[in-house]
């Protein structure tokens, strides 16, 4: 298959790094954005000026007929999606008892819902190339759990066991699933924690003494994605020695 990946939520944050450096290492890529068209166009119209296949769509991945409607475009422009990385995700950190049915119902739609519309969108080709590699971006509070936010670590922890399950029925068929759990990445979804927060955590958390950058998060998606061919049903985590 040609080299083609959908990265969702990739306007900003982990999804912009990680749609940068596979552009950068060959592949043509779709910039899926929900809200943030000026990032989404900007970073497209850099990467188009180095000589680099990239398009921005537009598409609310709990929207089932955007997606499809996306992976379309992306095949009709680009070619059948031979990588895709679902990033695209909400957070929002609020007591269990606060939690309205309708933010429940959000967070699922959009995290979990997601992964299953566009990974469904994107499967007929791959099944027919028996090949393609998908990368799912979870979080550590999907393995670990975390006060306050409860419904996201709940859609987190859904991720890996997706990841798991579809890794074991696609690997026949010589499709790659892994997953990927960020720590405290420094982006605008952890800014809501406050500096002071995020210093703490920094130094007196992490082992490393920082929070991790986009950048390196991007890094872990190319490896799954280009150097381990015998790799699936993974979890790597990438957090600084958070949880050791």
């Amino acid at each position: 298959m040609e080299n083609v990946a959908l990265i969702t939520g990739s306007s900003r944050g982990i999804g912009a790094a990680t749609a940068a450096l596979l552009a950068q290492n060959g592949w043509a890529v779709c910039i899926n954005y929900l809200e943030q068209r000026e990032k989404a166009e900007s970073l497209t119209a850099a990467l188009n000026a180095l000589g680099f296949q990239a398009i921005a769509h537009q598409a609310d991945v709990s929207d089932r007929a955007a997606v499809n409607a996306m992976v379309q475009r992306v095949e009709e422009e680009l070619g059948p999606v031979g990588l895709l990385v679902n990033n695209a995700g909400v957070a929002r950190q609020q007591q269990f008892q606060d939690i309205e049915p309708e933010y429940w119902q959000h967070i699922f739609s959009v995290n979990l819902g997601g992964c299953f519309n566009c990974t469904q969108a994107v499967l007929p080709n791959m099944l027919h190339e028996h090949e393609g590699c998908i990368v799912n971006i979870s979080s550590i509070w999907g393995t670990h759990g975390a006060s306050c936010e409860t419904a996201y670590s709940a859609t987190k922890h859904a991720i890996i066991g997706l990841t798991r399950s579809l890794a074991a029925e696609l690997a026949p068929s010589n499709i790659r699933v892994n997953c990927i759990t960020p720590g405290v990445i420094d982006t605008d979804m952890v800014q809501v924690l406050g500096q002071e927060t995020l210093d703490s955590l920094a130094r007196d958390v992490i082992p490393m003494g920082r929070l991790g950058r986009p950048e390196e998060i991007a890094r872990a998606v190319l490896y799954l994605a280009r150097d381990a061919s015998y790799t699936t049903g993974q979890i790597l985590s990438c957090d600084g020695g958070f949880f050791i």
